[in-house]
């Protein structure tokens, strides 16, 4: 850094990234990080997300933590929110199931009906 511009420039960019990863009118991705999502494996399942959306280029889709769901046998859990507010549920997500899901509904608009809460209820 050489110059106050340079300066400003970084705090600019910085700013705007902030702003992506907490806007909140386009889908977002909620992972369940109490105790027993991240015993059941959440933080892999954020991360893969994290890097999944970072390969594909999407960078307005902010992922997010919360406390427990409330399901502690079907973790780890992962809600997408859609942009009219609807929220699909995923259950036992696993890094593998990641790529799935950001290509078929976020990329894609198509839920991964077998992953859902839903189906997991009818086995």
């Amino acid at each position: 850094m050489k110059s106050l511009a340079e300066l400003e420039e970084i705090r600019k960019k910085t700013l705007e990234k902030i702003n992506l990863r907490t806007k909140n009118d386009g889908i977002r991705v909620v992972v369940g990080m109490a105790t027993c999502g991240i015993a059941a494996g959440a933080r892999p399942v954020m991360n893969a997300f994290v890097e999944e959306l970072k390969k594909r280029n999407i960078s307005d889709v902010p992922v997010t933590m919360t406390g427990c769901i409330g399901v502690c046998r079907l973790e780890p859990i992962v809600e997408v929110i859609d942009r009219d507010g609807s929220r699909v549920t995923y259950v036992k997500m696993t890094p593998e199931k990641v790529a799935r899901v950001v290509a078929e509904h976020i990329v894609n608009g198509r839920v991964c009906i077998d992953l859902t809460i839903g189906e997991e209820d009818k086995k």
